[in-house]
């Protein structure tokens, strides 16, 4: 017994002093070990005493502590289970289920006559998959390294992947296409021992046609963007997709691509297919006719192309349409470019030469150009001062060669004038003067002035879309005094008024713009919306409050410019015509813009048809011929057809 203990003391022995009552060696070396060499009470007193060495603050602390940590693990506990149950439940089913987008067959799209000119032809895609991709960064990268040599590209282009749809990692991400047959076929075999990566076989884009200007109409197939994919969600696109760019194929995106199906499949931890759990079959897409005939087209094409080599030039547009209901035959814009390098992905030297090309193939000329029309402006002029009663179609005014306004002269086209003028000389031989004189005023004579101009060119659809079921249309330009003042810090001058009173100035118009608005005319007043895609019915509408005894004067004088005017290239053809030449200044040129825009037959138009021939020169030169073989071609085909029908 080394201690005794009463009630309120304990006695402590030294360690020390028991080992010194020890004489045997070995005994000593087993108590040392026993007491581990310390004051042996000490122990015993720690030992003893544990609970009440603690102080009382400190216990209620660590009570506090430990029932803190409880109610955060018990919080997040619910807040998983209750608020976020649903997010990890679909990811855990994500890892063993695999949903799957079928796309559908995208609709074609066919001329009016039922020529092919989009199909879809096999093709195949390499896809990667980022949550099946090997976790760790060497394996991934060996990966990488295997799938770029396969394939053709570099690790780095993969590394881009990853960080461009890292915020869908289940999505089947888009990493080559249009891969050819043998590659495809390797690479099959490959992928099955690579996680993350897949072959899918889809379909390609193809545009058959050799007609280039179709490019513009038709528009191509591209690869989704991640802000078309964002702005589309929940419509069913994924990174894998392509979409319509522009054209057709952009605005009937969503009858062409139809509706997807859906796959359910049952995958393992490397994300390989094991079994098909459910699957929805897809359903196609709506095929497309359009009012477009495409050996029109092409001849036009061809005629415009002769035109160039004869003028020198390379930029023109050609517009032909049924102005009772809309429908445009042809639609021609050049140069022109290849949309099946698009559709099959171009590379950025082929874009880039596209892009700086001084003449613009990407740029859809016919229906976004703003140009000067020149004197094919002059019929819309005459018709508001007919209108306004300005003048009566009994109105002269003699044409000496210009009018001088102090220091300013404004010139006739013709040296000398062209003598005693009335409105239907002034539109058949396009006489300046006559419209200078009624638009801006002359001595005592009081003209329409800027704002009856533009309110009656609006009236006509000048200065705004027509509506066509393209994108990409621009508005025209109607310049007013408030515009010119607050743009160039300049006053309107009655100059600018003649200017604009022979189109000319800033009046700007589209080639589409004046064929709708020379079809209103042909029309006697109806206005039509010009479409390319068949199917949908556009009913013309009356233009309210429309004078028809104006009308039917310019329509006489427009007739006289084929019969004895500055159009009579046109009247050896067997159906009568009218129209109106026009040649427009070119900003920045010494050249002239060449114009035509006329309609036959004269008592019952079938066609429209506009004609713009860049820098072309004298509308004789360039712009009629091309408007005579275009009406020829058109109207000996409806008779082989009304001879076949009959």
């Amino acid at each position: 017994m080394f201690f005794r203990k009463k009630p309120s003391r304990v006695f402590v022995i030294q360690s020390d002093h028991l080992l010194g009552k020890v004489s045997n060696e070995r005994e000593r070396e087993d108590l040392e070990y026993a007491i581990g060499n310390e004051p042996f009470g000490e122990h015993l007193s720690n030992r003893s005493q544990m609970g009440s060495a603690i102080p009382a603050k400190r216990r209620r602390f660590a009570v506090a502590m430990l029932g803190f940590t409880l109610l955060l693990f018990l919080g997040r506990s619910v807040e998983l289970q209750l608020f976020e149950g649903n997010h990890y439940r679909a990811l855990a089913q994500a890892n063993r289920y695999r949903v799957t987008r079928v796309l559908p067959q995208r609709g074609l799209i066919y001329d009016r006559e039922g020529a092919i000119l989009a199909q879809n032809i096999p093709s195949f895609v390499l896809t990667m998959t980022i949550a099946d991709l090997p976790r760790t960064l060497s394996e991934r990268r060996k990966e990488f390294a295997i799938i770029s040599d396969l394939a053709g590209l570099q690790p780095t282009d993969l590394d881009l992947l990853l960080t461009s749809y890292a915020s869908s990692p289940y999505d089947a991400i888009p990493v080559k296409r249009n891969i050819p047959f043998e590659r495809a076929m390797h690479l099959s075999i490959e992928t099955k021992h690579l996680p993350g990566f897949a072959l899918e076989a889809g379909t390609l884009r193809s545009y058959p046609s050799n007609i280039s200007s179709l490019s513009h109409i038709l528009g191509y197939i591209g690869k989704i963007s991640p802000d078309e994919l964002e702005n589309l969600k929940g419509q069913g696109y994924r990174p894998i997709d392509t979409i319509g760019k522009i054209g057709v194929e952009q605005t009937a995106e969503q009858t062409l691509r139809g509706t997807p199906g859906e796959m359910v499949a049952e995958v393992d931890a490397q994300g390989r297919e094991t079994s098909v759990v459910s699957k929805t079959d897809p359903v196609a897409g709506i095929d497309i006719h359009l009012t477009i005939d495409a050996p029109f087209q092409q001849f036009i094409e061809q005629q415009l192309q002769d035109v160039f080599h004869r003028t020198q030039t390379s930029r023109g547009s050609v517009v032909a349409l049924n102005p009772k209901t809309g429908e445009i035959f042809a639609l021609v814009s050049l140069p022109a470019f290849d949309n099946n390098a698009f559709s099959a992905g171009i590379d950025e030297e082929s874009l880039n030469a596209l892009i700086q090309d001084k003449n613009q193939p990407l740029f859809f000329r016919a229906i976004a150009g703003g140009f000067p029309s020149g004197s094919i402006f002059k019929p819309f002029v005459a018709y508001a001062a007919l209108a306004e009663q300005v003048v009566t179609k009994h109105t002269s005014f003699l044409s000496t060669g210009g009018l001088r306004i102090n220091d300013w002269f404004f010139p006739d086209w013709k040296a000398g004038g062209h003598g005693v003028t009335d409105i239907y000389k002034a539109i058949s031989e396009s006489v300046n003067t006559y419209f200078y004189i009624v638009g801006g005023g002359f001595d005592q004579f009081n003209g329409l002035g800027v704002k009856r101009i533009t309110d009656y060119a609006s009236l006509f659809g000048f200065g705004k879309p027509t509506g066509v079921d393209l994108p990409g249309e621009a508005s025209g330009f109607l310049p007013s005094k408030e515009w010119k003042e607050q743009t160039k810090d300049e006053r309107w001058y009655v100059g600018d008024t003649y200017h604009l009173a022979i189109g000319q100035g800033d009046f700007l118009t589209t080639p589409l713009q004046m064929a709708r608005a020379t079809g209103i005319i042909a029309n006697k007043g109806v206005v039509v919306t010009p479409h390319v895609v068949k199917g949908v019915q556009f009913v013309g509408e009356p233009i309210p409050n429309l004078d028809p005894s104006a009308l039917n004067i310019v329509r006489q004088a427009m007739r006289l410019t084929v019969t004895q005017g500055s159009g009579r290239a046109l009247s050896s053809l067997p159906f009568s015509v009218a129209g109106k030449t026009g040649t427009a200044q070119a900003p920045g040129s010494e050249r002239f813009h060449s114009w035509f825009t006329g309609f036959a037959p004269f008592d019952d138009p079938e066609i429209v048809v506009a004609v713009l021939v860049e820098e072309g020169g004298e509308s004789t030169a360039a712009a009629v011929p091309i408007a005579r073989n275009i009406l020829s071609w058109w109207m000996s085909r409806s008779d082989d057809l009304l001879r076949s029908l009959q």
